[in-house]
């Protein structure tokens, strides 16, 4: 009687603890350090810039900040969600290629303005969403860029409404966007967002701008394509505007380096803005997005974007080596985790995906850590179980999403099963993993 007693006792404090378990682990959440994504190696190298930043574009790990959290003015670079949205629309088949679309009256006056970057377009005439794009990557076009924006929504107003939306969809809270080209506001005439004084330009921080980028270069990658151009003729019935890619960077343009290949993105200049510039390239099988805004800019001549740009490139591919590692690698000082309850002890993880980590050259070793000390028991084949969070040295290795440290997903290599309640029981007793 006594020994049926105890058993029923323990068997009740075991189900006790089983549903413990099965709510899974609480951990404590760490708090953000913002000042890290503002100001990351700034003291490294010296930009004469308001603000900057350089990431992975894949996985948006810094390589470097300076006052990147500050909001200023982004002028043409805005268009870069023109774009995004405009590719949308065509993956979404609500846009084609090949469909002829005719500007407004208010579009027409913006896009024979000498005093802006433009493509003329004509009152009655037609032209292709094709055309459009490229005129708005490559010649930085105001009225192609309002035209688009037009077609998709059906007007301005309606447009700009979706761009901010889709920002936020981003985390971006705190960027101001009132039109589709990065004009001030009252340089659109009829076509200026209602309600806002006419000085009112479009405004993100230098991080805003690099999650831009990088959504813009992870969804469509095509897009490449077109901002690596240099040159292209936009022809509008027998008559051709020769267009020129207003990134000098560009082979074939005048601030080309061929130590900085550079593939895109976009210029942007207003006297609010001054000189912006966001720009991308490929280096050892890695992506680089980096972003200056606020450059000196003397005049239509001065190249000072694309002087800061280099020397910040410059400062990651000395600072920085990109290792690449698969899918599946396992990752020092983080190889395996304890299951509780599982037919194994432990089970060893690797890298969810392939992943690209900036590891610092400084001599020291890249070493993961991961965000759980145990998992609870069914593991399955390529589950995620945790993250890794890097360092080298002691210097964490820090993201966009994570200012205290890089998030990559970690995944159980082989499946683990859980043991049966009984099998349970008899280790909570007599112990035993």
């Amino acid at each position: 009687m006594f020994f049926s007693k105890k058993i029923k006792r323990v068997a009740i404090t075991t189900v006790a603890a089983v549903s413990i378990f099965s709510c899974g682990a609480v951990f404590a959440t760490t708090p953000v350090n913002a000042d890290t994504t503002s100001s990351y190696q700034a003291d490294q190298v010296k930009l004469n810039v308001k603000s900057a930043i350089a990431i992975d574009s894949d996985s948006g790990q810094i390589l470097y900040a300076k006052n990147a959290a500050q909001t200023l003015p982004i002028a043409s670079m805005t268009k870069l969600v023109t774009v995004y949205l405009t590719l949308q629309a065509i993956k979404n088949h609500k846009l084609s290629w090949d469909q002829k679309v005719k500007p407004t009256a208010p579009i027409v006056k913006v896009a024979n303005n000498a005093e802006y970057s433009n493509v003329p377009l004509k009152l009655g005439h037609s032209y292709t969403i094709r055309q459009l794009y490229q005129a708005t990557l490559i010649e930085s076009a105001n009225g192609a860029a309002m035209l688009l924006g037009q077609t998709i929504a059906g007007s301005q107003k309606a447009f700009i409404d979706q761009m901010r939306a889709q920002v936020k969809k981003w985390g971006i809270e705190d960027a101001k966007i009132y039109t589709a080209c990065g004009l001030p506001n009252g340089n659109l005439g009829k076509d200026a967002y209602p309600g806002v004084n006419k000085n009112a330009e479009n405004t993100m921080s230098a991080k805003d701008m690099a999650i831009v980028g990088q959504k813009l270069i992870s969804a469509f990658p095509e897009v490449l394509e077109t901002t690596r151009l240099a040159h292209l003729n936009f022809k509008d019935a027998g008559h051709v505007t020769k267009m020129a890619n207003f990134n000098w960077m560009l082979k074939g343009l005048s601030q080309y380096d061929q130590a900085y290949p550079v593939d895109g993105l976009k210029t942007g200049t207003t006297d609010a803005a001054g000189a912006c510039f966001i720009g991308t390239v490929q280096h050892n099988g890695a992506r680089l997005l980096t972003v200056v805004m606020g450059a000196r800019h003397r005049d239509g001549t001065d190249p000072a974007r694309f002087e800061q740009t280099k020397k910040l490139m410059n400062y990651v591919f000395t600072k920085y080596r990109p290792v690449t590692m698969t899918a599946g690698s396992q990752m020092n000082g983080a190889k395996t985790i304890k299951v509780v309850d599982g037919d194994n002890a432990t089970t060893n993880l690797g890298l969810k995906q392939k992943t690209t980590i900036w590891d610092p050259a400084d001599g020291k070793t890249l070493v993961a850590s991961l965000n759980k000390k145990s998992v609870e028991a069914p593991i399955k084949k390529d589950q995620t179980v945790g993250d890794y969070q890097f360092k080298s040295g002691n210097e964490k290795i820090v993201s966009l999403s994570n200012p205290n440290g890089m998030n990559v997903k970690a995944k159980a290599l082989s499946a683990n099963n859980k043991v049966n309640f009984f099998v349970r029981i008899w280790r909570w007793i007599f112990g035993g993993r």
